[in-house]
C-alpha cells in the first residue's frame, strides 16, 4: 500500500499526539491534570441541549441539510453580528455554515492555494493553517509573533517577492496559543496590507467572545471595506462549550464564500439539522448572559494560575483573551523537555510551544479548562518540580 506523497509534508497532529501521551500515562495509573487541549469542561446552555433533543425528533431533520446551512441559523448569526459588532451581513450570501471552523479553514486553503503558492501564517499558530497549506502543495511563510511586539506580526517586514506569491493571510485574535489581543487599528493595517497585495485575509475568530477585564474583541469586518478582502470564522465551540457539536460559520467576502462553498459541496453534506437548530437557539436566547458567566469562570481561573505561578518566580502579563496562559519555560529546559518533565513527574499535561511553530520554542501553553481545585493541585505539583527561571 502506498500513501500519497503529500503526507510526507506533514507530521502527526499536535492534539492527537497529546491525547496519545495522556492515554499512555493514564494506562500507567497516573492521575493526569490535563491542561493541554483547549476543550471546555463546562456544559452548553441547557436550553440549547433541550432544543437539540426536541429537534432530533423532527422527521424532516434527518434528511440532507441545505449546503449553505439552515436559513434561520444563518439569520441568527447575522443578527448576532449586527448586535455584537454592528456589522450587517446578508445571511444568503455572506454567511456560510460549517462543520466546525477547522473544516472551513481547511477547505478555504483548497479553494485558494495552488501548488507553489504561499500562505502567510503566524508563528506560533494553530497548526491547521500551515498543515493545510502544505497539503495543497503550498508553502507557509512564517510571520513571527514575539513578546516585544505584543505577539502581533510585522506585516511591513514581509518581502514583496513573498507577497507576490501569496494568496492568503491568516490571523487569529484573541490569539491561540499566545493569548494576545489585537485592536481595530491593527486590523485596519491588515486590511490595507491585503488590499495592497491582492490577498484574502482569513481571520480565525474562535476566541473572540472570550475576553476579560473590560476588553471587548473586535471583528475584522468592523474595518471599513474589510468585506472586499476578508472572511472571518466564527465558532460556537468555545463561547458556548459546544466543541463536540462541530458548528461554525464563515462570514464576509461573498466571492470567497462562494469558492469555499464550491469545495464544500464537493466534499461534505453539511451538519445535522438538529444541531443547526440548536445553534440558532444558542445565538438567539440570552447569548450575552451565558458568555459573560463563562468568562467570569475563566477569569477567576486565570487569576488563580497567575498568582500561583508568580509565587514560583514567573512574571506573566495578564491575558485579556482566550482561556490559555503562554508560559516561558525555565532555563534548563526547552518546551518539549519541560512539557515531558511535567507529564512524567507531576502528572500535569501541557502543550509544548514548539508544536505551534519554531517561534513557540521556549514556551508551553496551559489551558484553563479544568476546575479551580484541580488548577490549585496542578500548581502544587509544579511547585514540587519547577521554578522560574
Amino acid at each position: 500500500m502506498r500513501t500519497a506523497d503529500r503526507l510526507k509534508a506533514i507530521g502527526p497532529y499536535l492534539f492527537a499526539d497529546l491525547d496519545l501521551r495522556r492515554q499512555q500515562a493514564l494506562a500507567r495509573g497516573v492521575d493526569i491534570i490535563d491542561l493541554g487541549v483547549g476543550d471546555p469542561d463546562q456544559p452548553p446552555p441547557q436550553h440549547v441541549v433541550r432544543r437539540l433533543c426536541r429537534e432530533a425528533h423532527e422527521p424532516g431533520y434527518h434528511r440532507y441539510p441545505p449546503y449553505e446551512g439552515l436559513k434561520p441559523l444563518r439569520q441568527a448569526l447575522a443578527g448576532w453580528y449586527a448586535e455584537r459588532f454592528h456589522v450587517d451581513l446578508d445571511p444568503d450570501s455572506e454567511v456560510l455554515v460549517l462543520i466546525g471552523s477547522k473544516e472551513g479553514l481547511s477547505h478555504l486553503c483548497w479553494a485558494f492555494v495552488d501548488p507553489g503558492d504561499v500562505s502567510l501564517v503566524p508563528d506560533p499558530a494553530y497548526p491547521v493553517y500551515g498543515v493545510q497549506t502544505r497539503l495543497c502543495g503550498g508553502e507557509p511563510y512564517p510571520l513571527p509573533l514575539r513578546a516585544e511586539r505584543d505577539f502581533l506580526p510585522d506585516l511591513g517586514a514581509v518581502p514583496d517577492a513573498v507577497c507576490r506569491s501569496a494568496t492568503l493571510l491568516f490571523l487569529n485574535y484573541p490569539n491561540n496559543p499566545t493569548s494576545a489581543v489585537a485592536d481595530l487599528a491593527f486590523f485596519e493595517e491588515a486590511v490595507a496590507f491585503c488590499r495592497r497585495h491582492g490577498l484574502l485575509l482569513c481571520h480565525d475568530a474562535a476566541y473572540i467572545e472570550m475576553t476579560y477585564d473590560g476588553y471587548v474583541a473586535p471583528s475584522v469586518l468592523q474595518v471599513p471595506g474589510a468585506r472586499e478582502v476578508a472572511v472571518e470564522f466564527y465558532s460556537l465551540s468555545k463561547p458556548f462549550n459546544m466543541t463536540g457539536w462541530r458548528l461554525a460559520f464563515a462570514v464576509g467576502n461573498r466571492d470567497a464564500l462562494g469558492a469555499l462553498r464550491r469545495v464544500k459541496t464537493n466534499t461534505d453534506s453539511g451538519q445535522f439539522l438538529a444541531v443547526q437548530a440548536a445553534g440558532e437557539e444558542a445565538l438567539r436566547v440570552r447569548p450575552r448572559e451565558f458568555i459573560s458567566r463563562m468568562n467570569a469562570i475563566y477569569q477567576k481561573r486565570r487569576d488563580v494560575m497567575l498568582e500561583g505561578l508568580e509565587a514560583l518566580g514567573w512574571r506573566l502579563p495578564t491575558p485579556r483573551g482566550t482561556f490559555y496562559l503562554w508560559v516561558p519555560v525555565p532555563r534548563k529546559y526547552n518546551s518539549v523537555s519541560f512539557a515531558g518533565m511535567l507529564l512524567e513527574r507531576a502528572g500535569v499535561l501541557v502543550s509544548p510551544g514548539l508544536a505551534f511553530g519554531r517561534e513557540g520554542e521556549g514556551y508551553v501553553r496551559l489551558s484553563l479548562t479544568v476546575d479551580e481545585d484541580r488548577l490549585v493541585e496542578a500548581l502544587g505539583r509544579i511547585r514540587a518540580h519547577a521554578r522560574y527561571p
